[in-house]
């Protein structure tokens, strides 16, 4: 029963980093093709998130399944797991800063709908 487990977890491991090539994929072919900054910063974080965080979940869940690492594999698979959580902590804080830093700054968006931000400008300063 042991067996079907870990070829459950390594097969969905896979799955999750191949996941994680495709987002890093299309984060950076966003990166070149979207017109501004504020966009671009959409891109990058897709890139983060999920070219980071799956492919880590993805080796947490293959390291679990993988018997011939001993002991080690619970060390892997907690060190990954962890860096994966603080990567889906930090990475959306600081692409907030990026983004407010450079309203602030008045880096130019081009088209621009609607401003949600316009009031912020006084503040802080």
């Amino acid at each position: 029963m042991w067996e079907i487990i870990q070829q459950i977890l390594l097969y969905i491991g896979i799955i999750l980093v191949v996941i994680g090539a495709l987002c890093d994929l299309i984060g950076a072919l966003g990166l070149l093709r979207f017109p501004n900054f504020f966009v671009r910063l959409h891109a990058a974080t897709v890139g983060t998130i999920g070219g980071a965080v799956y492919p880590l979940f993805g080796l947490t869940l293959m390291t679990v399944a993988c018997d011939f690492l001993g002991y080690w594999k619970w060390l892997l698979a907690s060190g990954s797991f962890i860096t994966a959580l603080i990567i889906m902590i930090t990475a959306p804080a600081g692409s907030h800063a990026l983004a407010r830093g450079a309203h602030r700054r008045g880096v130019p968006v081009e088209p621009k709908v609607c401003d949600f931000l316009e009031e912020d400008k006084g503040r802080g300063e």
